[in-house]
């Protein structure tokens, strides 16, 4: 699976909250709408920018604080192809893989707003177009690639009948 997209920078300890603000969730029942306000509380701008296919790019912490599972699906529905921080809130990574949207682990610090990047999942490796620079990002387990190359937990269920992993098949 590879990826391409621009980067939209953010720092460290991006919360749920700053994913999916509060005061909209009213609209969790209407994720489209919901999408339309994604990670504003981090950069009002954001929402109008954000276009298919582009990267979220970002510190340490991403995706703490409540669970709040329709975080990642409203990134997701907003175009957000993948996540790539220095770490990540357990429960928003799990999220995120479970939908189906890669969250990766990886050093940003060479990444700028704008840059255009190339995610290869299989490879483990972003390269940066803009900078000529490739990063490695940790490698994910089997079981969450293959999550995600079937689109996410749902998908996969619906393909398999069950959760189908390493040769049980």
């Amino acid at each position: 699976m590879k990826l391409q997209g621009r980067a939209h920078l953010f720092g460290d300890d991006i919360s749920t909250d700053h994913i999916a603000p509060g005061r909209y969730y009213h609209l969790r029942s209407n994720l489209p709408e919901f999408a339309k306000h994604v990670l504003e509380d981090a950069d009002p701008a954001f929402p109008s920018r954000v276009r298919a296919g582009d990267f979220v790019v970002a510190g340490s912490n991403f995706g703490l604080g409540s669970s709040r599972e329709h975080a990642p699906t409203i990134m997701k529905l907003a175009g957000v192809s993948a996540v790539l921080a220095k770490s990540f809130a357990r429960i928003f990574f799990r999220n995120a893989i479970n939908i189906g949207m890669p969250a990766l682990v990886c050093d940003t610090e060479g990444i700028s707003a704008g840059d255009e990047l190339v995610l290869d999942l299989a490879a483990g490796r972003v390269r940066n177009l803009t900078r000529g620079t490739e990063i490695e990002v940790v490698p994910l387990p089997a079981v969450m690639l293959r999550l995600l190359e079937d689109g996410g937990l749902v998908e996969h269920v619906k393909k398999h009948g069950r959760l189908a992993v390493g040769g049980d098949e």
